[in-house]
C-alpha cells in the first residue's frame, strides 16, 4: 500500500464534503436528538463496510461496468432520496395541524427508522461503489495483493466517517435549542428536503462510468 497518509488526508476532505448523508444525519439529530443522529450514523457505517466488502469481492466492479445494474442501483437510491425529501416537506404541514402530545409519538415512530435511512441512503447510492473502485486503487502498487489494503482503507474510510459525523451529530445536539426554535426548524427542514429532492435528482442523471 501507498501513500497512506495521502489517503487519509483525502478522504477527510471528501467526507468533510456536504452530501445526503449529511442532509439525513442533520434532520434525524434535530428530530430525535444525538440518539437519532447516531442511529443514523450506524447505519450508515454498515452500508460502509458492505461498500468495502463488495469492492474487495468484486461486486461493485460488476455494478459500476454494467450500465443496467447501475442504473437500477442510481434510480432506486434516486427515488428514495425524493422520497424522503418530500417527506420531510410533508412532515411540516403535519407539525403544524396536530399537538404536542401526536408530534411526541411521531418524533417516536420516527426515531424507528433512523438506522435504514442511513443505511439505504448510503447503500442505494451507486456513486459510493464508484468512488471505491477509482479512489482505492489509487493508492495500490498494481503489483501488489489488494484484498489487505482495500479492507484496510475501506475500514479507515468507515471510521473517519464515523469520527467525523459523531462531531458533527454533537455539535447539531449543542446547538439545538436554538435549531429547534419553530421558524428555525421550519427553515432547516424545508432546506433539508429541497437538498435531497436535489440530491435525488442529480443522482437520477449520473451516467453510468464505463
Amino acid at each position: 500500500m501507498e501513500n497512506f497518509y495521502l489517503f487519509v488526508i483525502m478522504s477527510m476532505l471528501l467526507i468533510l464534503l456536504p452530501g445526503p448523508d449529511t442532509a439525513i444525519a442533520t434532520r434525524n439529530t434535530l428530530s430525535a436528538g444525538r440518539v437519532g443522529g447516531f442511529k443514523t450514523l450506524v447505519g450508515t457505517f454498515c452500508a460502509l463496510l458492505i461498500h468495502t466488502l463488495a469492492a474487495v469481492i468484486g461486486l461493485s466492479a460488476i455494478i459500476v461496468k454494467s450500465a443496467l445494474l447501475f442504473s437500477i442501483f442510481k434510480y432506486v437510491g434516486a427515488v428514495y432520496l425524493v422520497y424522503l425529501g418530500i417527506k420531510t416537506l410533508l412532515a411540516l404541514k403535519s407539525k403544524s395541524a396536530i399537538g404536542n402530545e401526536d408530534t411526541g409519538s411521531i418524533r417516536k415512530y420516527k426515531n424507528q427508522s433512523h438506522f435504514k435511512q442511513g443505511f439505504l441512503t448510503n447503500m442505494l447510492n451507486p456513486k459510493v461503489a464508484v468512488f471505491f473502485l477509482t479512489f482505492l486503487p489509487q493508492f495500490v502498487h498494481p503489483d501488489s495483493d489488494t484484498l489487505v489494503p482495500f479492507i484496510l482503507m475501506g475500514l479507515t474510510y468507515a471510521i473517519l466517517t464515523a469520527v467525523w459525523f459523531i462531531m458533527y451529530i454533537l455539535l447539531v445536539d449543542q446547538i439545538s435549542a436554538f435549531m429547534k426554535r419553530p421558524k428555525t426548524t421550519t427553515v432547516i427542514e424545508s432546506i433539508t428536503g429541497a437538498v435531497l429532492i436535489g440530491f435525488g435528482i442529480k443522482l437520477a442523471m449520473e451516467k453510468a462510468h464505463q
